[in-house]
């Protein structure tokens, strides 16, 4: 990686709303070979038992927001974020340079055709479009990201529709898309898709 942050290997940046299916469309892509680096997990690693983040967010937060085991509380920290914007930018000055440091180690180690960053706000942060060789969003309708994320998280359709707010429209992703995979319903129709752009990335990391 150069001094702009972005890096010298073919790169793929993979985004999608919440609930769009951004971890088994990369999971297909870690089986044909490429290297994956989830940002998601990173974030997750930083605040979960003996992340290098807790000490801070305990200092910065309280220790209201630190459960038990020593964690972050996330389901405190969401409702705290959500509910006060200034907070939210509190809590990304400490975890972005931390996510920012781990990811760049991470890319470095990676072995594979060709790297495959997992970015959910990769439309809102305004730098990897620049970072990255080529942007692909999974896309589905709202309809569908409301009724997964409820299943799956067990959340209020307004609690969803209120993250679903804080992150970057679907035609925004649409717009930034160099490529788009569609994950409507059928899983099934996700791997055609990921075979063929896999067969071009290929292309294009030899190529550079």
């Amino acid at each position: 990686m150069d001094e702009l942050g972005t890096f010298k290997r073919f790169s793929v940046g993979l985004t999608g709303g919440i609930g769009s299916g951004k971890s088994t469309v990369a999971d297909l892509f870690a089986e044909q070979g490429a290297a994956v680096v989830d940002t998601d997990l990173i974030a997750h690693q930083l605040t979960a038992v003996g992340g290098i983040a807790i000490p801070a967010i305990r200092a910065t937060f309280g220790a209201e927001f630190i459960l038990p085991d020593g964690s972050m509380d996330r389901t405190a920290m969401r409702e705290r974020v959500f509910a006060e914007p200034l907070e939210k930018k509190r809590l990304e000055a400490i975890l972005i340079p931390l996510i920012r440091l781990s990811t760049r180690e991470a890319a470095e180690q990676a072995e594979g055709a060709y790297l495959l960053f997992v970015v959910p706000l990769l439309v809102e942060s305004g730098l990897w479009q620049q970072r990255v060789s080529r942007v692909l969003t999974v896309d589905c309708s709202e309809e569908v990201q409301i009724r997964r994320v409820m299943q799956r998280n067990n959340l209020s359709e307004q609690q969803v529709r209120a993250i679903m707010a804080n992150q970057a429209s679907r035609s925004a992703r649409l717009k930034a898309a160099d490529d788009v995979i569609s994950n409507e319903g059928d899983s099934a129709a996700l791997l055609p898709q990921v075979l063929e752009l896999h067969q071009l990335y290929l292309k294009l990391a030899s190529a550079q």
